[in-house]
């Protein structure tokens, strides 16, 4: 008898194996190497005004056209659309536990009145780079890092929305969010920290 089960065993394992074998969760990705410096654009207004200035060199500091910059977070940034949002979402949970992450795509930062940033005020700009509260009152998400710019001083916040407000405006659209659960249809990275077991 026990020659028999080791048999059957030995017939069956290798039918069953393929199907015990855990999906790798990252299979649909790819490695990208994005571009972690995009050069803020140039405003279209007030080039020589020196709070335009410091905003400028601030949101270059800070990397804000690194997401922001259509094709940015895959390497491949596109000038033309520089801080007015991108087609390339971000996911914002584990895909490596979630076959369908949720996805945001970084939003047009440029003063255009429906796809971008024009109908908010220099404060409501300040406020979400400061306190992370839309101008809806609603919690900016952690992937936009407004903790760390909590420390901004209200000077440089403030100089960072003259300075957007000063841009060109865009009116490139950015995909809206996708919820977690459903398939993103644009494309997206996953950036994420794992620890070794």
């Amino acid at each position: 008898m026990p020659r028999f089960r080791f048999r059957l065993l030995s017939a069956v394992l290798p039918a069953i194996l393929p199907a015990l074998a855990l999906a790798d969760p990252l299979e649909d990705f790819e490695p990208v190497e994005n571009a972690l410096v995009v050069a803020a654009p140039a405003p279209a207004s007030n080039a020589d005004d020196p709070v335009v200035q410091r905003g400028r060199y601030l949101v270059s500091l800070l990397g804000c056209a690194s997401c922001h910059t259509d094709g940015a977070l895959i390497g491949a940034p596109e000038e033309a659309r520089a801080l007015a949002g991108s087609r390339v979402g971000i996911a914002i949970s584990d895909p490596m536990r979630v076959r369908y992450p949720a996805v945001v795509y970084p939003p047009n930062l440029t003063p255009h009145p429906k796809a971008g940033i024009g109908a908010w005020s220099e404060e409501e700009i300040a406020q979400l780079l400061r306190e992370g509260m839309n101008r809806h009152g609603g919690r900016a998400l952690p992937v936009m890092p407004w903790q760390s710019y909590a420390r901004l001083a209200e000077d440089d916040a403030m100089a960072i929305a003259h300075y957007l407000k000063n841009l060109a405006p865009n009116p490139h659209q950015a995909p809206g969010a996708v919820p977690e659960g459903e398939p993103a249809s644009a494309p997206y990275v996953h950036v994420g920290l794992y620890q070794r077991r």
